[in-house]
């Protein structure tokens, strides 16, 4: 886990604006423990103790407890009565066919709307694109000699270029309610990939596949970009549950 400066809790009445000040410490060891479940230091079921955590943090127990609760809301965690937390179990094939219809619905809407000013799109995801790409040569580089880096910080940078293509597109539907649907399905898409036992074997696969995505957004055919979004979203499904 890379490491994060996290100040820990001021003794006495907090001062004038310590509600901002408590809240950017709550995301910190929010992102501090997403990133333990993310780079599989914390595997599924494993239990989280609040105050080995906050002791492992630097903090005290409450910033930890408000960002439990808050993974809570995301299903990445759950609360067992008088054990406290746990990481939550790898998503069965049921709620991975439901999270794909999710992708597929909203994901396809989204293509449809930014096919509509798709030239002013193009250069952004063209650089979307061009950093994925970047990112899955550097996890070929470098597992290729040998080396797995012990914080899986290549894959993490691979999984979160991925994942920014696909923004990228949403984003440029203009829909806010749209953008927040997929932020809201982050974390998910980022822990099922990141999980996933293929690890790498996909990324070529992944990147024809934006390939014919943005080839798609050049030729400005409705059509044709639907069609590649389902198949992309397809093969990803079909991918993740052979590895199942």
């Amino acid at each position: 886990m890379n490491n994060r400066e996290i100040t820990p809790d001021a003794a006495g009445p907090p001062p004038k604006g310590a509600t901002v000040a408590r809240r950017a410490l709550r995301d910190g060891v929010y992102e501090a423990i997403l990133e333990k479940l993310l780079d599989g230091s914390a595997p599924p079921g494993s239990s989280l103790g609040i105050d080995s955590l906050a002791r492992e943090l630097s903090v005290s127990p409450t910033p930890v407890r408000e960002a439990l609760v808050q993974l809570e809301h995301t299903g990445l965690v759950s609360r067992v009565a008088l054990k406290g937390y746990r990481v939550a179990p790898p998503l069965s094939p049921e709620q991975l066919s439901e999270l794909f219809d999710m992708r597929g619905i909203l994901e396809v809407a989204a293509v449809e709307r930014a096919a509509e000013h798709a030239q002013d799109l193009l250069p952004e995801l063209r650089v979307a694109h061009a950093q994925h790409v970047l990112a899955a040569h550097k996890v070929e580089k470098l597992r290729g000699s040998g080396e797995t880096p012990p914080d899986f910080a290549d894959l993490r940078e691979y999984f979160a270029a991925d994942w920014e293509f696909h923004l990228t597109i949403i984003r440029g539907a203009g829909n806010r309610f749209l953008t927040q649907s997929a932020e809201a399905l982050s974390a998910h898409v980022h822990r099922l990939r990141q999980t996933a036992h293929h690890g790498t074997m996909d990324m070529q696969e992944a990147i024809a596949e934006h390939s014919a995505i943005l080839a798609a957004f050049e030729s400005g055919d409705p059509d044709r970009l639907r069609s590649t979004m389902r198949d992309h979203l397809a093969a990803v499904a079909r991918r993740v549950s052979a590895d199942g």
